[in-house]
């Protein structure tokens, strides 16, 4: 007999076979095709304010910070500042990066822009298509899975009234997944890019030991302006110790026995 969590664990797993198994139909040619999620982020449509044509450049501030990440690296070598400029040219352009920014980037570092391209559409920190002023991003791997993160996304579309990926109506919100955060043992939680200030106020906050009315509460206190308090939300709990406190090591450790410590 499998145990309760077992049981739990299986039952997620099974729950998320089935999201992936209704993944939209594409009809070509009279014919529908299946198109796994994936490959939404490996190709590029031209529209108006997304065009190899519009115009982008980096602010004057930027550039100077441009110039600083530079010189991080040898002169031969300025390709290794592919990422910090992407993530530069995303808090500049409100949470997003377009084609122009990233011929602008190819320019700077003197690289063909497919070399940025291929940076840009392989890690999913990098956003390709709009986001809200407030990008919330909820942790999908297993240990904040098991611990409800799929009702705390679920309580974030129903509250804002949008899908995943989509942009609320006043700009304010968006919701996406992302994958381990670094935080299990303080599962579920969420980030929040904070782009409501430009790249100068730029803010990447983790909420942690969330519930759905806790992540409903979080995104009104942003909608009036308001600094939640960044970490877990649990008032018992201090970081990511245990909630009541601390039972084990609350005293200075002794010395090993068998080691003369003073010898060394």
């Amino acid at each position: 007999m499998f145990s309760p969590a077992a049981r739990l664990v299986t039952k997620r797993f099974h729950g998320i076979r089935q999201i992936l198994r209704q993944s939209p139909a594409v009809s070509a040619g009279g014919a529908g095709t299946s198109r796994s999620y994936s490959t939404a982020l490996n190709y590029h449509i031209d529209s108006p304010d997304n065009n190899p044509n519009a115009l982008w450049e980096f602010s004057a501030s930027n550039m100077e910070r441009v110039k600083e990440i530079l010189s991080h690296y040898p002169s031969n070598y300025k390709q290794s500042a592919v990422i910090p400029l992407l993530d530069l040219a995303q808090q500049q352009h409100g949470g997003w990066i377009p084609v122009s920014a990233m011929n602008e980037i190819a320019r700077v570092v003197e690289v063909a822009p497919i070399r940025v391209y291929e940076v840009a559409t392989f890690y999913s920190m990098f956003n390709r298509t709009k986001v809200g002023k407030y990008h919330l991003l909820v942790c999908g791997t297993t240990p904040c899975m098991i611990r409800g993160s799929r009702d705390i996304e679920e309580a974030l579309l129903k509250h804002l009234g949008v899908k995943r990926n989509e942009v609320t109506k006043d700009g304010l919100f968006s919701v996406g997944e992302m994958e381990c955060m670094g935080c299990c043992v303080n599962a579920p939680m969420i980030a929040v890019a904070d782009y409501s200030n430009g790249s100068e106020g730029f803010t990447y906050n983790y909420y942690e030991d969330l519930t759905p009315k806790r992540v409903v509460e979080i995104v009104e206190m942003l909608r009036r302006g308001e600094a939640p308090p960044v970490g877990t939300q649990n008032p018992n709990r201090i970081r990511g110790g245990p909630e009541g406190g601390n039972t084990t090591l609350l005293g200075e450790p002794k010395p090993p026995p068998c080691r003369d410590l003073d010898a060394c």
